[in-house]
């Protein structure tokens, strides 16, 4: 057995909890949207149209943000054939995954159901084929009260009030080529710089987010990132990332090691951004924007025949998760925490569906996949500022990363309630970690809950008629003795262990 150990200390701060991290992801793509939250025929759905189950797993999901509507789709997207009577709204073509629009489903259905969703909207604009006036019609939609065309049209669509957007992003992965209106770095810097000000011009204070590179494997990144933020840097607030991660070959060793290639991701952005703004002499510091990321099997889709004929919602990349994609996906929020001072929002794709945590069937029931249960208990337990923690660890050798820690973790300190989270994972996929953390700079502190995902299986998964085959499971282990916690980690697991003050005993007389 093995054995891992790290001090926590509550100097040892990284930044507050962005409750932006914990975001996901809406784009008319597949079934995310018809089937998934919309299905006006379905036995839960409210008045709205929208599938109350779905509703309820959000809200259990801890979802902060929601990026919508793309995505690839919004690089061909008109938003204003999604608004006003819903019968009198055109079908349209979608290139991006050959598939039809019916425009059921447009912003102001998006913000209702956001609003019974408890969540903000990151909308996404189209400067694929649109431009600088597009995006300042759809933001005078959105965003001013009254008097003006565009806001006397959302009045009379039933929003009076103004749907108060604060994020905007320019554009979706306009560094692909597969993307309609795909631009050079030069091309997409300017149109952004020039769409920010013209936004700015109206609503001063938005937060603006740039695309940035699709991919850390793409042969333009980096220099993406340097050429659109020295065109555009004092315009915007971010830069996006995007990363999906999948097993390769049976080599789970190296997937299991994934947020190690995350790590190296977002400090590669940082490093390109901070080294833009010194030869700018610039005083603003650009953040990043990690709102496409997941695991995702994209393999299968590139070798799986592609849909032929139009129509709408067919299922798209529909995979299916294991217990070793769920321990994958609290790494990577691990490592999304632990760069809580530059990652100030991220979006899991997708919410239902398409890559997604939340599965439906349509008419029928709606479940939870492997990779729901990290995501659900980081966001309820992760308070505080996020601390710096250096595990001692031992290593394992990967294929793709070379000697990789077997165990990662992070941790959260809630200065005012005195309460402490340890996030960690056992990428060991032969034993457990024993792992011993120390807590003497905390105070007296107790185990109030701890919870393991993982299992016998790695390969393990959820279904319809199995939905809880891979689900948190209570971690006996867990203990505090003095003022050091101990654990056994099971192999391949993610853990969540947390700790508050302890009750002193009652006095008797």
């Amino acid at each position: 057995m093995s054995s891992a150990s790290l001090r926590l200390h509550p100097d040892f701060t990284i930044a507050p909890v962005n409750r932006r991290t914990f975001g996901s992801f809406v784009e008319h793509m597949g079934r995310c949207v018809y089937t998934g939250i919309y299905e006006p025929d379905h036995p839960t759905a409210d008045a709205d149209g929208f599938r109350e189950d779905v509703l309820a797993l959000t809200r259990e999901l801890g979802v902060s943000v929601v990026r919508y509507p793309g995505g690839n789709f919004v690089s061909g997207y008109r938003w204003e054939d999604g608004i006003g009577p819903v019968t009198q709204r055109p079908v349209r073509r979608d290139l991006a995954w050959h598939g039809l629009e019916t425009n059921e489903v447009g912003i102001d259905e998006f913000a209702r159901w956001a609003a019974k969703a408890d969540v903000e909207i990151m909308y996404a604009l189209n400067l694929g084929t649109r431009g600088v006036q597009e995006a300042l019609d759809v933001h005078e939609y959105l965003n001013h009260p009254e008097g003006t065309h565009f806001a006397e049209l959302r009045r009379s669509n039933g929003a009076k009030e103004p749907h108060g957007i604060r994020m905007f992003c320019l554009g979706n992965e306009m560094d692909g080529p597969w993307q309609t209106g795909h631009k050079t770095a030069h091309e997409y810097g300017r149109l952004a710089a020039e769409v920010a000000r013209a936004l700015r011009s109206a609503e001063p204070d938005l937060e603006l987010v740039a695309c940035g590179s699709s991919s850390s494997a793409m042969p333009t990144f980096g220099a993406w990132e340097a050429t659109v933020l020295e065109l555009a840097y004092e315009q915007v607030d971010a830069i996006s990332a995007h990363a999906y991660y999948e097993e390769h070959d049976g080599d789970l060793g190296s997937f299991l090691a994934s947020a190690v290639d995350m790590d190296h991701f977002v400090d590669s952005v940082v490093a390109t951004a901070d080294s833009v703004g010194a030869r700018l002499k610039s005083r603003k510091r650009i953040n990043i924007s990690f709102d496409e990321w997941n695991v995702w099997y994209l393999s299968r889709f590139e070798n799986a025949e592609r849909p032929t004929d139009w129509a709408v919602a067919q299922p798209v990349i529909e995979d299916h998760y294991n217990a070793a994609d769920a321990v994958v996906v609290g790494n990577l929020l691990i490592s999304l925490l632990r760069h809580s001072d530059r990652v100030t929002a991220a979006c899991q794709a997708q919410l239902v569906n398409v890559i997604a945590p939340i599965m439906t069937e349509p008419g029928g029931r709606a479940w939870r996949q492997t990779i729901f249960h990290p995501f659900a208990l980081t966001s309820r337990l992760a308070r505080g500022n996020v601390l710096r923690v250096e595990p001692q660890s031992p290593t394992y050798d990967t294929q793709r990363f070379g000697d990789v820690p077997v165990l990662d973790a992070v941790a959260t300190h809630d200065p005012q309630s005195g309460g402490v989270t340890v996030f960690a994972v056992n990428r060991d996929v032969t034993g457990p970690v024993d792992l011993t953390v120390a807590l003497s700079d905390l105070g007296s502190l107790a185990v109030l809950e701890a919870w393991t995902v993982g299992g016998d299986d790695p390969y393990a998964r959820n279904t319809a008629d199995d939905p809880d085959r891979v689900r948190p499971e209570a971690m006996g282990s867990a203990t505090v003795a003095g003022d050091t916690l101990t654990a056994s980690l099971p192999p391949v697991s993610w853990c969540a262990i947390r700790l508050g003050p302890a009750t002193p005993p009652t006095q008797t007389r």
